[in-house]
């Protein structure tokens, strides 16, 4: 640091962190006297204080708009993922002896959805098993399915 009138702290001068005598003084800057752009919370409109990248003025502000950015597909994904666990939720009440044979009407009665599911399996001949989750089921002849679970998850 420069010091002036014989080492008395009054006229430090600091720019940046270079210090080159008097020519740093006359150019050093005055932060009190910077105008700043005041910037308001993207959510309540309250005057925002602190770093220069920050858009919101709380935690409870942040969290309101990305819940609201993302509201229509949290809703969707909850919609989905609570038809796929009711479906596997009447299968495992319906196939309780780990394999067995069902009317689609009773699936249906039940509320079983079968536009939801987690994965499919075709085997070599041909025959294709829909899942949800470890509970799965295959089409058979005259609206019966056949129920199965998926061993392989239980472990």
């Amino acid at each position: 640091m420069v010091q002036k009138n014989g080492g008395t702290n009054k006229n430090l001068v600091k720019y940046g962190n270079i210090l080159t005598g008097e020519d740093t003084y006359k150019r050093s800057i005055n932060h009190q006297d910077m105008v700043t752009e005041k910037r308001y919370c993207k959510v309540c409109g309250e005057e925002i204080h602190g770093r220069r990248d920050k858009q919101y003025c709380s935690d409870y502000c942040r969290s309101t708009q990305y819940q609201s950015v993302n509201a229509d597909i949290t809703g969707f994904m909850r919609r989905v993922n609570y038809t796929i666990r009711k479906n596997r939720s009447i299968l495992s009440h319906v196939n309780t002896k780990g394999k067995s044979k069902v009317h689609r009407n009773k699936l249906i009665e039940l509320g079983m959805n079968f536009n939801y599911f987690t994965n499919v399996y075709r085997t070599k001949a041909g025959k294709t098993y829909y899942f949800c989750y470890d509970q799965g089921y295959l089409e058979l002849e005259d609206d019966y399915y056949a129920l199965v679970v998926k061993e392989e998850y239980v472990t």
